[in-house]
């Protein structure tokens, strides 16, 4: 099937535009045309474009929003529970790598110039042992109920009062599989003490495949063995107008086998951890570009083919005054009405499956700079991917069309 356009239409075109003067703005319809019916000439090709680029924009937005998922998740407890400041254990690679301070840390925090408040949060491994039996590892975290920001938050069963009483916990509703419970009243065991379920949270995940359990200060540190002094962290709260380097420096004189970070700080540091040295992070990159590879792969190859079968018309077209530039334009246009449609139907699609991923362990986040960018990348493929059928056109010898 020859081009939709063909030379004598063309030819047509150019007699009555030398007899209108010249706009850039009237040829632009016809290329526009070109580019469309191009496009829509094989509709087989035009499906695998389209499958093409659509699997390359889930995948690269599934990576990308799992990898942004990934990030919040590993700093879910340093955001819910936010400091000015972070007394931490000396070597400390990731707020889900706990040891214990010595114990004075708090009074000395609290006795440093500019420091409202100092609190004590545990945080210790522990062991969960099914009401039906089996055993699996956990996050035992204890804040102080009495503190604003006690943990923990998005509570949709029970209270967090409930959990002042003795040998009780709150645990995330995804974790029900897990730890083999269903509803409160629930009992099980931790560290081999009997306790109860009196709080569920929803949404609040730990990156590692340990469920968070949540508990009081006394609890955490009577179930994890810690004496009533010690905790894993200090959260420093400082006076109004404190100024934060200079009190930093003030409570790490005074604690030098301690670390003392910032907010952003300890979430950096526990997210490079995790994404970075351990690997996570390269696995989600290598999944974005392989999305990448395969979108730009047929999306070239579909282009090539069309400016290949169709290289006697384009060679018309040159011989009947059309430049390079003119097709060139064709060709890209081609490619980015191709994005497009391959942006709006992947994009759908992966949203979709961004909601039902929403209650599971799997937290994918799509934010609008992500889309943004998403966009810009997937239009950025498909004229990359031109190049091979630009390079095709620009070699064409408008002679070829007089040998026919």
């Amino acid at each position: 099937m020859e081009l939709a356009v063909t030379a004598q239409p063309f030819a047509h075109q150019r007699a009555a535009q030398s007899q209108r003067p010249r706009s850039r703005g009237r040829r632009l319809p016809m290329v526009f045309k070109l580019a469309y019916r191009n496009l829509f000439h094989d509709r087989l090709s035009f499906i695998v474009t389209i499958v093409g680029i659509l699997f390359s924009v889930v995948l690269v937005a599934i990576q990308s929003g799992i990898y942004l998922g990934s990030a919040n998740k590993i700093a879910t407890i340093i955001d819910a529970a936010p400091a000015d400041l972070w007394v931490v254990p000396l070597g400390t690679k990731s707020y889900d790598d706990p040891s214990f301070l010595s114990g004075r840390e708090r009074y000395t925090a609290l006795s440093a110039p500019g420091v409202e408040a100092s609190e004590d949060m545990v945080v210790s491994f522990a062991r969960w042992r099914k009401p039906l039996g089996g055993e699996t590892t956990v996050l035992l975290i204890g804040t102080a109920g009495d503190s604003p920001k006690a943990l923990p938050a998005n509570i949709i069963e029970g209270s967090r009062g409930a959990l002042e009483a003795p040998n009780t916990v709150a645990i995330d509703r995804s974790y029900f599989n897990d730890l083999g419970v269903s509803k409160l009243g629930e009992n099980a065991e931790l560290n081999g003490t009997a306790v109860k379920l009196v709080a569920i949270t929803k949404r609040v995940r730990s990156f590692t495949t340990l469920p968070f359990v949540f508990t009081s200060i006394d609890e955490a540190r009577r179930l994890s063995g810690a004496n009533q002094e010690q905790a894993s962290y200090q959260r420093v709260k400082l006076l109004p107008g404190a100024n934060i380097e200079t009190v930093r420096n003030e409570i790490q004189a005074r604690l030098p086998d301690t670390e003392v970070l910032t907010q952003a700080e300890f979430r950096t540091r526990s997210q490079d951890y995790w994404l970075k040295q351990t690997g996570a992070g390269a696995a989600l990159d290598a999944g974005k570009l392989l999305g990448l590879i395969v979108g730009i792969v047929i999306v070239a190859q579909t282009l090539y083919s069309s400016t290949k079968d169709h290289i006697n018309e384009f060679a018309t077209l040159r011989a009947l005054g059309a430049g390079a530039g003119y097709i060139v334009k064709v060709i890209l246009i081609q490619a980015v009405l191709s994005g497009l449609i391959g942006y709006v139907l992947g994009m759908s699609l992966a949203l979709l499956a961004i909601h039902l991923a929403q209650d599971t362990k799997l937290t994918i986040i799509m934010t609008v700079p992500l889309a943004a960018q998403l966009f810009a990348i997937t239009i950025g493929m498909c004229v990359f991917a031109a190049i091979s059928a630009i390079i095709k056109v620009v070699r064409i010898d408008p002679a070829v069309v007089f040998s026919r």
